[in-house]
């Protein structure tokens, strides 16, 4: 496929959309970040796409590295998970019933991670970990948790607080609308400081139910864990007693088949999983060990529920999808195109002398518009915001489409050919050029 044309710089059909959005929707969107307020301008309205590429209500080509936030591993409408649904949809849609898709999307899961000996399905990331973190609490008896100062769990009131993602693109630190005696159980902690949680469990001496990690923090952009980080966090929850809860929404299946737990080694006791295994569509899940997953309803007192959980079209679009990322050499193709794009920005970083850093974890990079590597939420607030908006701009000006905010992550996916890498490689050099004489 050719390299996208450059974007017009009037978009009459994407105007007028949003303007009536304005008029029906909170904000004219339905998530936050959407919103390009962090990047200034309208939001692009997108009318279809394919591949690794977009197209929006005017006609304007697409690069697309969001590929709906990581879930699109494989693409926009690859042909085979795009025949999975239209072959379930003729057979029903949704039943509210058990179905034995169900039971072989949760086998592949529970192949590629051993730690999930059982499956719950849910419809999002934030169902997942909200019921993750309730069934670490019923086990425990206990009632505090531990999470990660810019870690993103979902927008359940025990995690808006120094959340990263769209709160951190949004400044918002803490959200209204979350009871203090509910925000006072979550204890907030550095990314990367096993110090500060050591500290946590001495000051709350058998009242933490559990620790929630990103393992790889990807919501105030990517943050590689330091060298024995996850493993501290494993001691120090089995030493007290407490839960190790892996949020895999994003890395799961995107990293390794297996996940961050299988690339670190690391086996947590609950794990939460998204994006990724349903292909695109709806759907996350949490799992864990088989005595704790034996206390959710209707085994167990622990109740958690949904008439959409084990969707029929998310189920065979998840099985379709997990089926090809199996497939020998898949994920060490993937790494190749990543390597090539984060080689590519950092040989262009020191060309430029610009002050950034583009760390990389597989196939998920962030570009920090930071003269110093990030390796939490404090080092994070530190980019320069205003910079990268407008890098942004000019990225979008030469058709490729990064997520708009420093704080997210940018994802490669199996359809970004060799022509797309070296394609951004180039927008990217040209837009740093842009920015450094804009500022």
């Amino acid at each position: 496929m050719s390299a996208p044309k450059p974007v017009k710089t009037e978009h009459p059909r994407s105007e007028e959309i949003f303007r009536r959005a304005t008029d029906v929707l909170v904000g004219g969107v339905n998530s936050p970040v959407r919103a390009f307020r962090a990047v200034g301008g309208d939001p692009i309205v997108v009318d279809r796409a394919a591949g690794a590429r977009l197209w929006d209500a005017d006609g304007n080509e697409y690069i697309d590295y969001v590929c709906s936030w990581g879930a699109l591993i494989l693409g926009h409408a690859h042909p085979k998970v795009v025949e999975a649904i239209a072959a379930q949809a003729r057979r029903g849609t949704s039943y509210g019933m058990p179905t034995e898709l169900e039971v072989e999307l949760a086998s592949k899961i529970r192949a590629a991670l051993p730690s999930c000996e059982k499956v719950r399905f849910v419809s999002s990331g934030t169902e997942a970990t909200m019921s993750a973190v309730r069934l670490a609490r019923a086990a425990t008896g206990r009632d505090f948790i531990i999470k990660f100062e810019g870690c993103y769990h979902g927008h359940s009131d025990s995690f808006l607080s120094e959340a990263g993602s769209g709160l951190a693109t949004l400044g918002i630190a803490a959200c209204p609308g979350v009871p203090q005696a509910l925000a006072a159980l979550t204890l907030n902690a550095p990314y990367n400081d096993a110090a500060a949680v050591e500290n946590l469990f001495d000051r709350h001496r058998d009242e933490i139910a559990a620790v929630i990690v990103e393992p790889v923090a990807a919501n105030m952009g990517v943050v590689p864990p330091a060298p024995g980080f996850l493993q501290k966090l494993r001691d120090l929850t089995t030493r007290h007693g407490a839960l190790l809860i892996f949020d895999e929404v994003i890395t799961g299946f995107r990293i390794c088949y297996g996940g961050a737990q299988t690339l670190f080694g690391i086996v947590p006791d609950l794990t939460t999983l998204g994006k990724i295994i349903g292909g695109g569509l709806p759907v996350a899940a949490y799992g864990g060990r088989r005595d704790l997953m034996d206390r959710v309803a209707p085994l167990g007192p622990v109740y958690q529920a949904g008439t959409l959980s084990g969707n029929p079209l998310a189920m065979s679009a998840g099985i379709a999808t997990l089926d090809l990322l199996a497939a020998p050499g898949f994920y060490e193709s993937l790494e190749t195109r990543a390597k090539r794009l984060g080689d590519g920005i950092t040989a262009v970083l020191r060309e430029s002398g610009i002050s950034a850093t583009a760390p990389r974890v597989g196939s998920l990079l962030t570009l920090f518009f930071s003269g110093e590597p990030v390796r939490d939420y404090a080092g994070a607030k530190k980019c320069d915001t205003r910079r990268f908006a407008s890098f942004f701009r000019a990225m979008l000006e030469r058709g490729v489409f990064l997520a708009p905010s420093q704080f997210e992550a940018l994802f490669v996916s199996a359809a970004h050919s060799d022509a797309d890498i070296g394609r951004t490689i180039t927008a990217f050099r040209e837009s740093l050029e842009n920015t450094t004489e804009s500022l």
